[in-house]
């Protein structure tokens, strides 16, 4: 049976992983990228780009080109051109013919009820190639990438946005703001501050900070999060005023979970004083957002030790 075949050539596929050196590997790869099957070019390719098999560049390139002929018959779901977009990628292709024939693609499929763009995940790994090609200027590729962050699906547009932040530069700056300012998808959105606090650092601790008091408090968890992973200096300060600011109870635990997410040691002070002095509900906030340092001895010694002051204090 097919499926048969398919599944011992997937497993052959897998055992050349032990082959050393890995250049062992190529000529069988060579021809799996060759194959009918979708899934078996798409394992293919994963395994050039995890080898780092450059010998391979020209039978990917031949392949990707291949699957856009009758590509719902021949690349089902992009299995295969999604595989060998990123492994191109990975392996740093530099050439963009390739990449902005994945980023202009869609390939609508029948499922329940209609059709749907199966080709999302190729045009967000595209964009996100495009910033390595050497054969376009950077006003193109940024041009590009606006596009990239006005498209239909979410997921390619918080792609663009990382993509964005690899440009670097005031543009990206600019741009990414007022990506900031005319909102989003949560996730989206998310991205984008993350990709501001890593481009400007400091600098961007006082925009984000506005959204923490967003209507959409969906807006105001991604920019807490952000700013408290980022550890950067003033963000901490940030959260903790917007906690003692705050009106809003069901955002409370998540500026506090925030502030944790730091793990810097003035953050876990700040929440273990809530522990010891603060209302009930602030307390118990305060310790779910300790819980995710339930790993760490010192955090937890440090939990009970307020915990038993605050039984004292009642």
């Amino acid at each position: 049976m097919k499926t048969d075949r398919v599944e011992q050539q997937l497993e052959h596929l897998r055992a050349l992983r032990t082959l050393s050196p890995a250049d062992a590997a190529v000529a069988e790869l060579r021809k799996a990228l060759r194959d009918r099957v979708n899934v078996i070019v798409a394992k293919a390719a994963g395994m050039a780009g995890d080898l780092r098999l450059q010998a391979l560049v020209p039978y990917l390139l031949e392949a990707f080109a291949r699957l856009f002929d009758k590509p719902r018959d021949t690349d089902p779901q992009c299995w295969g051109k999604n595989a060998i977009a990123k492994a191109l990628k990975d392996l740093g292709h530099a050439e963009s013919v390739t990449f902005l024939r994945g980023f202009r693609h869609i390939q609508m499929e029948p499922v329940w009820g209609g059709e749907e763009d199966m080709a999302a995940v190729l045009r967000g790994t595209c964009a996100l190639a495009l910033v390595q090609c050497t054969d376009i200027t950077r006003a193109e590729t940024m041009l590009h990438l606006i596009d990239a962050l006005a498209e239909g699906d979410p997921g390619v547009r918080r792609d663009a946005t990382m993509a964005v932040e690899q440009m670097a530069g005031h543009e990206a700056v600019w741009l990414l703001r007022l990506k900031a300012r005319l909102g989003d998808k949560p996730e989206v959105t998310g991205q984008v501050f993350e990709s501001l606090l890593r481009l400007e650092g400091k600098s961007s601790v006082s925009f984000i900070s506005t959204f923490l008091d967003a209507i959409d408090e969906q807006v105001a968890e991604e920019a807490a999060l952000a700013l408290g992973s980022s550890r950067l200096p003033g963000a901490l300060e940030a959260l903790k005023l917007a906690w003692k600011k705050s009106k809003n109870r069901a955002l409370s635990p998540i500026l506090l979970r925030a502030i944790s997410v730091s793990r810097l040691d003035d953050a876990f002070e700040f929440l273990l004083a809530i522990v010891r002095e603060g209302r009930q509900s602030d307390s118990q906030d305060a310790l779910r957002a300790l819980e995710i340092h339930s790993d760490s001895d010192d955090i937890r010694r440090r939990t009970e030790e307020a915990l038993a002051r605050m039984s004292r204090k009642s």
